[in-house]
């Protein structure tokens, strides 16, 4: 049951980071790569005070991070 309250959380966070992305869309690149690492080191850090494992960690927030992206990328393909 964890594994799914990770990835509900997860997902949640990176609905935040897109958000906050789409705030953002003046900045410079830098800044948005070290706004995805802030991003991704909060999703990793919930994950693993839930999950107690790191390695649990990792493997979730780059699922979550996957599912997300693909949701995320086909939603603005098929967007008109």
């Amino acid at each position: 049951m964890r594994f799914y309250i990770v990835i509900m959380l997860q997902l949640m966070i990176w609905s935040g980071y897109t958000l906050i992305e789409w705030l953002s869309k003046h900045d410079q690149l830098v800044y948005k790569v070290m706004m995805f690492f802030v991003f991704f080191y909060l999703s990793f850090y919930i994950g693993n005070t839930i999950t107690k494992s790191s390695r649990q960690a990792i493997f979730i927030t780059a699922l979550s991070l996957i599912i997300y992206s693909s949701f995320h990328y086909t939603l603005t393909h098929f967007h008109y």
